[in-house]
């Protein structure tokens, strides 16, 4: 499991272990990291150019040490110096291995073509302008100095977290660097693996300088392939079909009939033992067409579940409606005493009335960040702004577990860590993926597992089967439908256990 830590958390952990070492180990810790990195991004260090963008803090002096080794290797290293002050120790070390420097303070960096020179001749560049304390949007010369590396052609190597990223939370005020690496020391900070943090942060290189033995427990964690595969239900030989998990799913309406289709696949797919399906006639008409494995029940206008039969889990939500009817048949499935998910018009019912949330037995939510704002009453570019701050809250208020879905999808539950999910491609965002999701989630459930490791895993499943899907196992590269990802689930739980 991949485990993440607020900046405080960090620098705890940093001053325990410094007051056990020799002055200066650790950032020499780090830097030689940071230079390893660097030489390995480049086809050969000597010969190569090589420009520091250094701030004031410790990521300024990590920057300095590591430009001075690859400076005494033949790299031809520039520091710009773009602090208030710089780290005395590293700048030296720079000097007496040959770098140069140049001098913006007090300069105006827009008005300096020579400093747009030296980055835009640069083969690698490395951002040490602001370290993890920093928050709040950069200033200038900072400012200049991330537009002008986004601009140039070289490599951009962001020092333990690009500038202008809240390394706790991900969150972007303005202008932030946009590395192709960051080179991130001691452990990952929870900032880089969550959007729109995460967007800047490119491949992400984590070096080890001894801090585990000081480090807390983690509030936010990724699950890793083995750690999904260890969770999943599995069949034992005595199973049978009502065992494996009875999940109820109620989707789709006359005008979405697909929604009932996609979700009903994304629980077939994803292994059900069962799945008992009702709607209205025509999305029955649907899914009996496309899944015949599932027992279906026509609800007429008004009707609940009743008479639909036993199951583990319900799903509830995707394309049924918003209307009292639509109303009617959520109160009749969350007065379950089973887990229910509920997304799509399932939230937007709830959103409308709160009470229908109100309810003994576990609920998991699977919100976009439109969902979720209108559940708070925040609007959605506030929450994708704060996405940490927003899933936390949700679960804490709502007392739910939310799986909060976007560029990087968050399971939020009340006194756990917040799980970021690592998988995916961009290629899902289209219409009917979520409906996927609801339904292999709901599987997990009917399976036997808890709100917050059915989220998890089908979150970190779904994407694995939409990168299959998009033809790339590892990144996912071509436009793929709803569809194609509910194809591939079998594949892509078969490569999960086979990789455990």
């Amino acid at each position: 499991m991949l485990t993440a830590y607020t900046s405080d958390e960090i620098r705890a952990a940093e001053r325990e272990l410094m007051s056990r070492l020799p002055e200066g180990t650790l950032m020499r810790r780090a830097a030689t990291g940071l230079a390893a990195t660097c030489a390995g991004l480049l086809p050969a260090v000597y010969g190569s150019r090589v420009v520091l963008l250094v701030g004031a803090g410790d990521n300024g002096g990590d920057a300095l040490y590591a430009g001075a080794y690859l400076a005494r290797r033949g790299a031809r290293v520039h520091a710009v110096l773009a602090g208030r002050s710089a780290h005395e120790g590293g700048l030296a070390e720079l000097r007496r291995a040959g770098g140069r420097t140049l001098d913006l303070r007090g300069a105006d960096a827009h008005a300096d073509p020579a400093l747009a020179r030296l980055i835009d001749r640069a083969d690698v560049i490395l951002d040490g302008l602001v370290g993890i304390g920093g928050a709040g949007a950069l200033r200038e010369p900072y400012v200049t100095l991330a537009r002008l590396s986004a601009h140039a052609p070289g490599i951009v190597v962001a020092v333990d977290v690009p500038s202008g990223v809240d390394a706790s939370t991900g969150e972007v005020e303005g202008e932030a660097v946009r590395a192709h690496v960051t080179v991130t020391f001691g452990a990952v900070k929870a900032g880089l693996l969550i959007d729109p943090g995460a967007s800047h942060v490119g491949l992400l290189s984590p070096v080890d300088i001894g801090l585990g033995p000081w480090l807390p427990e983690p509030g936010v964690t990724a699950l890793t392939g083995p750690d999904v595969a260890d969770r999943l239900p599995k069949p034992e030989p005595e199973s049978n079909k009502y065992r494996r998990g009875v999940v109820g799913v109620v989707a789709g309406s006359d005008r979405f009939t697909g929604a009932a289709v996609l979700t009903v696949g994304g629980a077939v797919r994803a292994g059900a033992g069962l799945v008992r399906f009702a709607s209205a006639a025509e999305p029955v008409r649907y899914v009996r067409a496309r899944w015949p494995e599932a027992i279906t029940t026509i609800l007429a206008p008004g009707e609940g579940v009743s008479e639909v039969g036993r199951v583990q889990a319900w799903v509830l939500g995707p394309g049924m409606g918003t209307d009292d009817d639509a109303h009617a048949l959520a109160r009749s499935v969350l007065r379950s005493d089973v887990p229910v998910l509920v997304d799509a018009d399932g939230l937007t019912l709830a959103a409308r009335d709160p009470s229908l949330l109100r309810r003994d037995a576990p609920t998991l939510l699977t919100p976009h960040a439109g969902e979720l704002g209108r559940l708070l009453d925040v609007p959605s570019g506030e929450i994708e702004a704060r996405r940490l701050h927003y899933a936390r809250r949700a679960a804490e208020e709502l007392g739910v577990t939310v799986l909060l879905k976007g560029s990087t999808t968050l399971v939020a539950e009340e006194g756990r860590p917040v799980r970021v999910n690592l998988t995916g491609t961009p290629w899902l965002a289209t219409g009917g993926t979520g409906d996927v999701l609801a339904g292999i989630a709901g599987a997990f459930l009917a399976g036997g597992l808890s709100c917050y490791d059915a989220a998890s895993c089908a979150a970190y499943v779904h994407g694995l089967a939409a990168r299959a899907a998009a033809g790339d196992p590892r990144t996912g590269e071509a436009p793929i439908a709803a569809l194609d990802v509910a194809l591939e689930l079998p594949g892509a739980l078969r490569a999960l256990t086979a990789g455990a």
